[in-house]
């Protein structure tokens, strides 16, 4: 299989030089895959759900049988003899409650975890993937983006403003302030008041200051290459995130999957 090359930019958006690319990108695009390995690692986020054992039956109530003309639930003491106890009464326990005990983390084999996250990476560096995601990449110069290495060591928020309007991703960044609304329901008062669209996603080899500097721009989210995941790469299960990778990431990630495209 040839091996495919793309430039290399500088913080301006001038190419400067050409990488050839690590042959994970070229690994077939597995939606199926992936969708099972996003939902295997956000369901170790979820948090178990009981009831207590002893729930709605805290009480003396009891049948009184047959022959009264009555129904036959289990009623309290006395002469009004109120329902209780059973699931259709008021106070009495849930018919069938969620268990603690239930097995809510999904797990996937480590191939198939492996192939997904491949396959994720792979989807970055398909123009058509990643506008059919709903990116607006019409003024970038390539997919997937590769920049020098100087972009670790921004630090400050407008200078990575600066080299994504350079890069022609400003257009992405507008899109998703544009997105931004506040969500209807009782989920603005558990710490997810506001719903947006997803940004671009930088990858970087190592970190010298720029995730504190870009972690303010609106959508977007900034990883290192060692610690890449199908999630990060496909949000909501969807891939084709639009991705600025460094020149050292993508040695690094030669290194660290050589002959991935195998496995």
């Amino acid at each position: 299989m040839a091996k495919k090359t793309a430039k290399i930019f500088n913080l301006n958006g001038k190419p400067i030089g050409k990488i050839t690319l690590p042959p994970i990108f070229q690994t077939p695009l597995r939606p199926d895959v992936i969708k099972r390995a996003v939902l295997a690692i956000q369901s170790s986020r979820f948090q178990p759900q009981g009831r207590d054992p002893m729930a709605g039956k805290r009480t003396t109530a009891e049948s009184r049988g047959v022959g009264l003309g009555i129904a036959r639930i289990p009623r309290l003491k006395g002469q009004r003899g109120r329902g209780a106890l059973a699931p259709g009464t008021v106070g009495g326990r849930a018919a069938h409650p969620p268990a603690s005990e239930k097995k809510i983390v999904k797990r996937i084999p480590k191939k198939e975890k492996r192939l997904a996250l491949f396959s994720a990476i792979a989807a970055t560096a398909s123009k058509k993937i990643v506008a059919s995601r709903g990116h607006s990449i019409e003024d970038a110069p390539q997919i997937p983006l590769i920049v020098t290495d100087e972009l670790e060591k921004v630090k400050k928020t407008k200078e990575v403003e600066e080299t994504l309007i350079h890069l022609g991703v400003l257009s992405d960044i507008y899109r998703v302030r544009d997105s931004r609304k506040i969500r209807a329901g009782k989920g603005k008062r558990r710490g997810r008041k506001i719903k947006q669209a997803v940004g671009p996603l930088i990858v970087v080899a190592e970190n010298r200051g720029v995730i504190k500097a870009a972690r303010n721009v609106p959508g977007v989210d900034i990883v290192t290459v060692d610690n890449l995941n199908a999630e990060i790469l496909a949000p909501g299960t969807h891939p084709g995130r639009l991705t600025i990778w460094t020149s050292s990431a993508i040695e690094r990630l030669n290194e660290l999957y050589s002959g991935g495209e195998n496995a």
